[in-house]
């Protein structure tokens, strides 16, 4: 871990252990000193004043928390590591590289601020960069309407939406690269009808195509919105798990396009020199999900559409990407499948005859780059994929609510990106992963 990664973590640490001290020495003072009867103006004594009640700290699955005893002032410690393993076993094209690596280290600092203030600040610590992911605060006084300003996922992607603790595969699916991941902005939403439909509406400085941004590059700014109905929810039909929406973004932008990557993290396309974005992007998901007993689905498409300029003639062209998937998991022990990630009815005690919970998972997903990129020379042909098709089978083990084991295998075949107009080398990856999570 880098120099200044240690003296973040070593800060807070401190931070929150003075907290803590100062909080424990109050409360044994408070218990410590009896209440004294004092005189009023009268000469007559007064009843004694109770002591405030002392903060309340608690330590548990969910993470650390030190609050008021009102609970309108809070702060939550949690947060959550990702050691991953990706091995190319038959790689051609020698383009991916077998390595272990700390895929995610993020600390989570959120909390209230008073009853309707919330708040959240996660830097990253992933892959020997610091990136601050969140950092918001929302005005939560009631759940019909909310709002938010600050750096947090945009509104749009259904697998992009899910927290990366909660996936059924190591790396999400080729919809994802279609879609923003985060932005700064501010946005407007809530559940209505006891969560039956689920709104988000935004403007945002304008992530890149499954990019985020922290400072915007020029004028234009993207509008996002999402609806999302599950019109079963609060009945008892089998259909109770089923949800369905559309998300989209449109805005005028400019600057750098997309960078879109397999399953491996090998780069998919290779943008020609001198070109930009430049003009309006339009991006639109239809989603869906479906929950009930062990059995989970999702699936979702992604398209967008954008104008990129080339600097040498100053002429305009259209570039286009979309993507689709489809994933089922089981849960093999009987535990309920949900968007929010199974939940283990018992921790892992072998002496005990217990295993924690176990998942399968099976996913098929695609992405297509539209003609125009290759016609009018936006891309290189000889590095740039024009389709690319992926199935891949997982096991999750749920060894408690704060331990994750996940076995994966992807396999991944392209249409185009290789000298002469070939056919790239099919991508074939194992990925594991050791999740650890408060």
């Amino acid at each position: 871990m880098r120099s200044e990664t240690r003296r973040a973590v070593s800060a807070w640490a401190l931070v929150l252990s003075v907290a803590a001290a100062g909080a424990a020495r109050a409360e044994e003072k408070a218990q410590a000193t009896p209440p004294v009867a004092s005189v009023g103006a009268e000469g007559k004594a007064e009843e004694p004043k109770t002591p405030a009640d002392p903060p309340k700290l608690t330590a548990g699955a969910e993470g650390f928390v030190m609050q008021s005893a009102s609970g309108d002032y809070r702060l939550q410690l949690r947060g959550y590591v990702q050691f991953d393993g990706r091995f190319f076993p038959s790689d051609e094209g020698r383009l991916a590289v077998d390595n272990f690596l700390l895929r995610r280290v993020r600390p989570i600092f959120g909390g209230t601020l008073g009853r309707h203030f919330e708040f959240q600040i996660m830097p990253d610590f992933g892959v020997g960069t610091t990136v601050l992911q969140d950092a918001w605060l929302e005005v939560n006084y009631s759940p019909k309407a909310r709002v938010r300003v600050g750096k947090f996922k945009s509104p749009v992607g259904l697998e992009r939406l899910q927290s990366a603790t909660t996936l059924s595969f190591v790396e999400r699916a080729y919809p994802t690269a279609i879609v923003p991941n985060r932005d700064v902005g501010v946005m407007l939403h809530g559940d209505l009808a006891g969560g039956v439909l689920a709104y988000a509406a935004g403007v945002f400085d304008g992530a890149p195509d499954g990019g985020s941004v922290d400072l915007d590059t020029n004028d234009g700014k993207d509008v996002a919105g999402r609806l999302f109905l599950s019109p079963f929810k609060r009945g008892k039909s089998a259909l109770k798990g089923l949800g369905f929406g559309i998300a989209g973004t449109t805005g005028k932008q400019s600057g750098a396009l997309p960078a879109y990557r397999s399953g491996g993290q090998v780069s998919l396309l290779t943008i020609a020199s001198g070109i930009a974005a430049d003009g309006t992007r339009n991006r639109l998901s239809p989603q869906l999900s479906f929950y009930s007993g062990p059995l989970g689905l999702m699936a979702e498409y992604a398209w967008s559409e954008s104008w990129v300029k080339k600097a040498s003639t100053g002429t305009r062209a259209q570039f286009r990407g979309e993507a689709w998937q489809a994933t089922a998991t089981f849960t093999v022990t009987g535990e309920p499948a949900s968007y929010s990630g199974v939940r283990p009815r018992e921790g892992f005690e072998p002496g005990q005859g217990k295993w924690g919970a176990l998942e399968l998972a099976a996913r098929v997903n695609g992405l297509e780059i539209g003609t125009e990129a290759f016609e009018e020379g936006i891309v290189d042909p000889a590095k740039s994929v024009r389709k690319a098709f992926a199935w891949a089978v997982g096991l999750n083990w749920y060894l408690s609510r704060n331990i994750k084991q996940v076995v994966d295998f992807e396999r991944t075949t392209f249409t185009g990106g290789a000298e002469g107009g070939a056919d790239r080398p099919a991508e074939n990856a194992f990925f594991i992963r050791t999740q650890v999570s408060f």
